[in-house]
């Protein structure tokens, strides 16, 4: 028997292969397939069950394409919804066969009405391990408002109760020394509080998950929706996906694996609306890209900043990527739903530039140079992008916070006659921010190289430090 984890940072995305004797499972595909087609390739092995976990939110799952390719069969949980491929909906407890071992469905309703668990048996018949999706994470449990107003009436307090009885009646009865497999780890959108561990014993969690810790049902429903913050955009277009269906990934590479020169690229932009998006580091393109590009760099968290400035998935998209990256850039986008890529400009920035095009620029300066432009202009505006809670924790005395996450709400907030000194944690976000914006003619916005981590090292800023608000008597 192989038990094989297959971990995707960007996303915080676990799926899982499984081999006995032959034949071999995947839970969880990713959307790129091939893979998992020449792994079992090279190990003799033919892909006979994709199992899915549930409608998932954050990315598009592979389960269409693998199925198609291999000829694997779809399994998903008890749902009412209508699919829009072939699938076998599993009844719970239902057990599927794979070689010498065996795999149960555990219907485990809560983060989604269809999410289910499968419990793998070992060819002693004993219980090793359990996949459990979003149901439990190491750490933690999903969130019960992902998917709620897409495929289900339920709110999001009658779905945590779901949850709490799934736990406390499928989960927590099995046996300590069952390994647990989650979909994902920390970084992850879909949970609050997610460990960076992508794996751990069920005995352990028992004992650590504040989840699965001795409360009512009433405590556990405000535990667990207290805090939660507005899901991306993109999620419930992602759980269409999931459901409806969608174009195979071959067709999705192949319209956008498409290289086109300085005037075919500009011709694109100027007749279909599309987004140009900028994917190179934020450093390197603040000196120098194509006007109104966003930069979301691709050694970030790339697909999770894609699904917050893009709202719509169907959004068409013309790409600047670094040489040989190409391929990489349409793969990671089509990951999470972003299937309308045109092409990418070919040779990059520096055929652009040899065409004779326009250039744009955003100015960045040092934290020195900053400090210095302080001490001539004391009311020089720095504007913190980080999310509000990491801006509570600490930051720049009278500096104001404008989160990228609700980029629109924080827009209003700028004036546009205004200069503002923009800092996230360490560039990645500001630069986001930054090139958004001058896109929609903010262009006095000016960047500060290395972030608040910088600002933070140099000593030459006060920091403030959260204080706890206290009562007053």
């Amino acid at each position: 028997m192989k038990i094989e984890q297959i971990y995707t940072g960007c996303l915080a995305q676990g799926a899982y292969y499984i081999e006995s004797e032959g034949e071999a499972a995947v839970i969880d595909p990713l959307r790129e397939v091939q893979p998992y087609i020449e792994k079992a390739e090279r190990r003799n092995a033919k892909i006979k069950y994709v199992f899915e976990t549930h409608f998932h939110a954050d990315f598009v799952s592979g389960h269409q394409d693998l199925a198609e390719k291999t000829g694997a069969k779809i399994v998903y949980g008890p749902t009412g919804m209508k699919l829009g491929f072939d699938a076998l909906i599993a009844e719970d407890n239902q057990e599927f066969t794979l070689g010498k071992i065996k795999i149960k469905l555990l219907h485990t309703p809560g983060h989604t009405m269809e999410s289910s668990c499968y419990l793998l048996y070992n060819e002693e018949g004993k219980a090793e391990a359990i996949f459990t999706g979003d149901t439990l994470f190491i750490g933690d449990v999903g969130r019960p408002d992902l998917a709620q107003k897409v495929i289900s009436d339920l709110t999001q307090e009658k779905l945590a109760g779901h949850l709490y009885d799934s736990l406390r009646e499928k989960i927590m009865p099995l046996a300590d020394d069952i390994i647990v497999y989650p979909a994902h780890g920390a970084g992850s959108a879909c949970g609050k509080n997610m460990s960076k561990e992508t794996s751990d014993t069920l005995g352990n969690q028992k004992k650590t998950n504040y989840a699965l810790q001795d409360m009512t049902k009433e405590e556990f429903i405000k535990e667990l929706i207290t805090g939660l913050t507005p899901p991306p955009a993109y999620f419930p277009q992602n759980v269409m996906m999931n459901i409806e269906g969608y174009d195979s990934i071959d067709t999705v590479m192949k319209r956008g694996i498409n290289p086109l020169t300085p005037e075919e690229f500009e011709v694109a932009a100027n007749e279909t609306g599309a987004l140009i998006l900028d994917t190179r580091d934020p450093q390197v393109f603040a000196k120098e890209f194509i006007p109104n590009s966003v930069n979301i760099g691709i050694d970030g968290s790339f697909a999770v900043w894609v699904g917050a400035m893009i709202p719509d998935v169907k959004q068409e998209i013309l790409v600047v990527a670094d040489e040989g990256r190409e391929e990489e850039v349409i793969t990671r986008l089509a990951r999470v739903g972003y299937d309308f890529s045109l092409g990418y400009l070919k040779g990059g920035i520096a055929s652009w530039k040899s065409a004779g095009k326009e250039i744009d620029s955003i100015k960045s300066v040092s934290v020195e140079e900053l400090a210095e432009i302080k001490k001539e202009n004391p009311d020089a505006t720095i504007l913190d992008v980080r999310k509000k809670s990491e801006y509570d924790s600490e930051h720049v005395l009278d500096a104001e916070n404008a989160p990228l996450d609700y980029l629109n709400d924080s827009m209003a907030q700028i004036d546009k006659d205004k200069e503002y000194y923009v800092h996230c944690a360490g560039g990645y976000r500001s630069m986001i921010f930054t090139s958004a914006l001058r896109a929609r003619g903010f262009d006095k916005l000016i960047d500060i190289d290395g972030g608040f981590k910088a600002i933070k090292e140099s000593g030459k800023f006060e920091v403030s430090d959260y204080v706890c608000p206290t009562t007053l008597l």
